[in-house]
């Protein structure tokens, strides 16, 4: 089979890439080239489909070939073996098929992308070309525009109407036969009149040019004279003073204390301006003046200058910011904090002096960033005044214009807006920093002018000049009266701490001569202590003893019987009067919750408290109650029926002239004095 095989062998083919090998070539060089061909120049005569249709036939010769070999060497018979070769034989002839399928494939391959990209080539030369094109014709269309915008300088000149040409214009200039029909002759035309006026307005302008320079030299002589006279009317004011002291016209103090007032903030400005207008024309004891830096002031209102030596500087600065710890949150929150509560340099203080020469010293500042007021208030005596453990919150700042006007604590911002600002840096309330601020009382917003309304917050409040105005006598009033008050009750505690029940003269008549029950003690308590006492919840329960009052714990003693009185005393004294709980200890306790008499005491004092205001003011109010308690504690225990089980005299003997001991069903006391008769009677 081999020896068949070998001699069906086609001859030798030399394949070549297109072109017969140098060097190789003999004598028989002729009679070869019909044996070399090119396999690239056979690709274009062979049909790619009918290749594909031979590759599937050879693969599929393959697969039953390999598979028939598979069956004969399965079976292990050696005569198969000359048939299994004739097979490997046709196997590898299919195999030379394949790999000149796969050269031809190759071929093709190669000479698909050399077309591809021949063609892109010419696509990309045809792309530049249309690309310059395009670039030739953007560069036509913006040559076209700047020939459609061009202006001429004549059209920025405003020329007169054509009415106006012609009705003004002489006509050597107008030409009305040649200009009415040709617009670019009509332009020149109009052109020559503007420049004719314009002739004629700059010959005026030198003229206004001249009369000006000679007015200014006018100006500066008159300047020179006035600046001569400065120096003389400033000597003439410093000869003056002594005279205005004299007459108590001090013109030259207040003039600098205006010239100081126009760098307040406009809610002070109305404050000193109301004030200084109220104590000129009413209160020639009210003195009105201006405190604190008037360069800070300035320079809150100086606009900030730009620095020139940034650049230099800034390599320096950015070294220390590096250098520099960046600031924690903390840190942070307490400088919007301070910023936020930051205070104008400058404040108005109020001096305020009583009869006996007491002043009360006010002094108002303006938080800038908040939009509102604060106050400080002070005390000065003319005498040292006694010392008393007692008074020592009538005169402090924090309860001394407590509730000036009613329910005007002070604590609380008056300004709505100020709540979402103190969010924002953490603050709760403003009561925190009032020690160091002042109080922004209500009454002090409505004397620089500000008001709040709760209904619709404004973002900003502009001080109104007539608010101040109806304000300011009222509230001078009131904080005289408060201080005279205050004063009063600071010697009437002096006295009370040392057990004497201060009366005067003017209210001997209130009661009888002869009062046994005496104080032994009189101090002042806190709020907490005050609402602890069973005796004082009813007070409590109706809203009249709140923590901005003042408390305080009286003890009258006759004998064995010891009578507490827990003392409310409001921030608006003597107009508004003590209220007192009482409570006797005297054969066991007794209060208004189980003795109808110690409710009758309690009205003595509360209730017809009218009767004890004594001269006005009324400052003597509280030591009248005091001693009418002192007086009704003797009646009520002279009045008290002996005890037949007790051996010995009665303890507290009868000295009061009653007409009846007990009346009505609740068994009554005779509380009442009658003067001048002397005795004591039911109400």
């Amino acid at each position: 089979m081999s020896s068949e095989s070998s001699k069906k062998r086609k001859p030798k083919v030399i394949r070549t890439d297109g072109a017969p090998a140098e060097g190789k070539r003999g004598k028989g060089d002729t009679d070869q080239d019909v044996r070399y061909y090119s396999e690239e120049s056979e690709v274009d005569l062979r049909d790619p489909i009918k290749d594909y249709e031979l590759y599937r036939e050879t693969c599929q010769e393959l697969q039953r070939l390999m598979a028939e070999i598979q069956e004969l060497k399965s079976r292990g018979i050696k005569e198969n073996a000359s048939e299994i070769d004739e097979r490997r034989v046709q196997s590898c002839v299919h195999f030379m098929t394949l790999k000149k399928l796969n050269r031809l494939a190759h071929i093709r391959l190669k000479k698909g992308r050399d077309q591809t990209h021949e063609a892109k080539q010419k696509v990309d030369a045809y792309h530049l070309q249309l690309q310059n094109l395009l670039y030739e014709v953007m560069h036509l269309q913006k040559e076209i525009t700047k020939c459609l915008e061009f202006k001429s300088k004549h059209e920025e000149i405003e020329l007169v109407s054509l009415e106006e040409f012609y009705k003004e214009a002489p006509p050597e200039i107008s030409r009305p036969a040649i200009t009415l029909t040709e617009p670019h002759q009509q332009t020149l035309a109009r052109l020559d009149w503007e420049l004719e006026q314009r002739k004629r307005l700059a010959e005026k302008y030198k003229e206004c040019l001249t009369s000006k320079e000679k007015i200014l030299k006018e100006i500066e002589v008159k300047k020179e004279y006035l600046s001569s006279l400065q120096p003389r009317l400033n000597s003439i004011m410093q000869a003056s003073l002594p005279v205005q002291e004299y007459l108590f016209m001090p013109f030259d103090q207040a003039h600098k204390q205006y010239e100081t007032a126009r760098h307040l903030p406009p809610p002070l400005y109305v404050l000193f301006v109301q004030a200084s207008a109220y104590g000129q024309a009413c209160d020639k004891k009210l003195v009105v003046a201006i405190e604190g830096s008037v360069e800070e002031a300035k320079a809150l209102y100086k606009p900030p200058e730009d620095s020139q030596d940034d650049e230099s500087d800034s390599d320096a600065e950015e070294e220390q910011t590096t250098k520099r710890r960046r600031p924690t949150l903390g840190v942070q929150l307490d400088d919007k904090r301070k910023e936020m509560l930051k205070r104008h340099p400058l404040s108005v203080t109020l001096d305020l002096k009583c009869k006996d020469d007491n002043v009360l010293h006010l002094t108002f500042h303006y938080l800038m960033n908040l939009n509102v007021m604060t106050v400080k208030a002070k005390v000065t005596t003319a005498m040292e005044m006694t010392t008393a453990i007692s008074a020592g919150d009538l005169l402090s700042p924090d309860s001394l214009l407590n509730c000036l006007y009613p329910g005007d604590h002070g604590r609380k911002t008056p300004n709505p807006a100020n709540q979402f600002q103190f969010d924002k840096v953490g603050i709760l309330t403003l009561s925190d920093y009032v020690t160091e601020l002042g109080h922004p009382y209500v009454w002090v917003q409505k004397l620089g002018g500000l008001h709040f309304p709760k209904d619709q917050p404004q973002h900003t409040v502009a001080a109104d000049n007539s608010l101040s105005a109806s304000h300011m006598e009222l509230t001078v009033k009131l904080l005289r009266s408060r201080l005279q008050s205050r004063l009063a009750l600071h010697k009437q505690f002096a006295s009370l701490e040392h057990g004497v029940v201060p009366v005067s003269s003017e209210c001997q008549q209130l009661f009888p001569t002869k009062i046994v029950s005496r104080l032994v003690k009189w101090t002042a308590i806190p709020y907490e202590d005050y609402a602890e006492l069973p005796y004082t919840k009813d007070v409590i329960e109706a809203g009249l003893a709140e923590d901005t009052h003042l408390y305080y714990m009286a003890l009258i003693e006759r004998g064995t019987a010891k009578l507490q009185a827990a003392v409310v005393l409001n921030p608006g004294y003597s107009t508004l009067p003590p209220v007192f709980s009482l409570c006797l200890n005297w054969k066991g306790e007794r209060n208004s919750s189980n003795d109808d008499n110690i409710r009758a005491m309690e009205s003595e004092v509360n209730v017809y408290y009218k009767e004890l205001w004594g001269p006005k003011p009324g400052y003597q109010l509280l030591t009248n109650q005091l001693q009418r308690l002192c007086m009704v504690l003797d009646v009520y225990l002279e009045t008290e029926p002996h005890d037949p089980s007790v051996e010995g005299p009665k303890e507290f003997p009868q000295e009061k002239m009653c007409l009846r001991l007990v009346r009505g069903p609740l068994r009554l006391k005779p509380f009442k004095f009658n003067y001048p008769q002397g005795f004591f009677s039911h109400r």
